[in-house]
């Protein structure tokens, strides 16, 4: 998927290209993962769209609970719902940061090997 050492580095505009593409999967990721929140919510907990996309959000976003589930079952799916959104948050961070740490070290490993 990227280019190796003995390959020069990727033009900015291709780079760029490349950043934005991981910013879209990163897109796709937390509205794949808010769209379960919010399903989660509306059936165990009986919440309104508005007030399950802020539970869903804010959860995701790691602010924690709005209100305390009444129901066992939304409590847990609350708590699953938390330790999945910490992991979607590890895993967004990583695909973000993954082609820029990519081209920081391609830059200083990089073997030009063009004879001057």
């Amino acid at each position: 998927m990227y280019e190796s050492s003995d390959q020069p580095p990727l033009p900015l505009p291709a780079f760029l290209r490349r950043v934005a593409l991981h910013f879209g999967v990163v897109l796709l990721l937390v509205l794949g993962s808010l769209a379960i929140g919010v399903s989660g919510y509306v059936y165990f907990e009986g919440l309104s769209f508005p007030d399950a996309f802020l539970h869903s959000a804010t959860l995701l976003g790691g602010l924690g609970l709005v209100a305390a589930p009444a129901s066992t079952g939304a409590k847990l799916f609350a708590g699953f719902y938390a330790l999945y959104s910490g992991l979607v948050f590890l895993a967004a961070f990583g695909v973000i940061l993954a082609p820029v740490l990519h081209r920081v070290l391609h830059l200083f490993h990089w073997n030009d090997r063009r004879e001057d």
